[in-house]
């Protein structure tokens, strides 16, 4: 009997302890890119040209999650995730999404500490990798305020809770809610943030998104949609939609409303010995950062080889333009304090200086993917 009662013990300690073991996870990423960029000045003082070849990380992080239960019903979850410059451009580790949580069958999941804002959940139209990732600020190496220009974005905010209802069976909807301090969130006040997103696996999708105070000082909604034409004829092309309007608040920010859409195609190859994917993503932006007038266009063609599942090679040809944008072409240097007339009048502290005029990027690279 004591036997017995040892046995369940040591297998009940070594099931406890298997539930309690983070999972380590991570990617390496790393392109080279050929990268022909330049900044036509207004005024023609302020001029920038970049013509280089740039070995880039892209989104390169590890991190440990795990969940442990907690009662039958409900379970602790957790996440630590940094990302890294595996190029070495950028010393030690960024905080990615990093929380502590519970997820629970009957209530859903509920987590807190830096989360993606929710807008990103309905982002299921973005097919571009490597330089033009994301939405893509697509700045220069050596001016990172300098380059291309795309619409607001989705960002990781600080000090934030999301909430994500549980899925039902017969419900194919998933509602995700945030909220977000203002204690480290800049300029902003409170932040909230709610995502409504559609799939019932019949290869439809669509998605709903509205931001106030978070990714941006004003609001943002997002409108999403993708069809997988393979569940209704026979050609393996996943097509993609995005329109999203944003009104600025802030200060520097024009008085317009910014407004963009996305239109992406993907196919899958199969006259390969792995599986291969092409891609295509346009990108429109009208009256970047609410300024009049302030315009781009982006267009992205490329294309991934899968030698396993997590080991991928890239490669991709873009170019964005942007018209009527302000950015940043040089520092103004400090200057020292004085005297004058007895009394000490202090200096300039050292400050951007700021030009408007025409942004062109174009990029050509490739690269490989390490994922863990």
């Amino acid at each position: 009997m004591k036997k017995l009662l040892l046995a369940t013990a040591v297998a009940a300690l070594s099931v406890s302890a298997a539930n309690a073991a983070p999972t380590l996870y991570g990617k390496a990423f790393v392109t080279a890119d050929y990268v022909n960029a330049e900044f036509d000045a207004a005024d023609s003082v302020n001029d920038y040209d970049e013509d280089t070849v740039e070995i880039n990380s892209n989104s390169s992080r590890i991190g440990i999650k795990g969940s442990e239960a907690l009662t039958a019903n409900t379970d602790v979850i957790y996440r630590l995730e940094y990302g890294t410059s595996v190029d070495g451009d950028k010393d030690g580790f960024k905080n990615r999404d990093t929380y502590l949580g519970v997820v629970n069958k009957n209530f859903g999941e509920i987590r807190a500490g830096k989360n993606q804002s929710t807008l990103d959940y309905v982002n299921n139209v973005i097919v571009n990798d490597g330089y033009w990732d994301n939405l893509g600020g697509n700045k220069l190496e050596s001016n990172e305020d300098a380059g291309g220009l795309n619409m607001a974005d989705s960002s990781r905010i600080n000090s934030s809770i999301v909430w994500m209802t549980p899925k039902y069976d017969n419900l194919p909807l998933q509602l995700s809610v945030m909220y977000s301090s203002d204690e480290d969130n800049g300029n902003k006040d409170d932040g909230f943030g709610a995502a409504l997103m559609f799939d019932q696996g019949t290869g439809f999708t669509a998605g709903v998104a509205y931001d106030k105070d978070q990714n941006i000082t004003g609001d943002i909604i997002r409108g999403t949609a993708t069809v997988d034409l393979g569940k209704y004829v026979a050609a393996p092309i996943t097509l993609g939609a995005l329109y999203q309007v944003a009104d600025f608040d802030g200060a520097g920010s024009g008085d317009e409303d910014e407004k963009g859409f996305i239109l992406s195609a993907a196919m899958g190859l199969a006259n390969f010995a792995r599986p291969a994917t092409i891609y295509t993503q346009y990108n429109n932006t009208t009256n970047l950062n609410g300024v009049d007038n302030a315009d781009s266009d982006q267009i992205v063609v490329g294309g991934k080889y899968f030698f396993k599942d997590n080991i991928i090679m890239h490669a991709y040809a873009g170019m964005n333009k942007a018209d009527n944008v302000s950015t940043v072409v040089g520092t103004k240097p400090a200057t020292p304090g004085s005297i004058v007339d007895n009394k000490f009048v202090p200096g300039e502290p050292e400050s951007s200086i700021f030009a408007k005029g025409d942004a062109e990027v174009f990029v050509v690279g490739g690269g490989l993917e390490y994922k863990f």
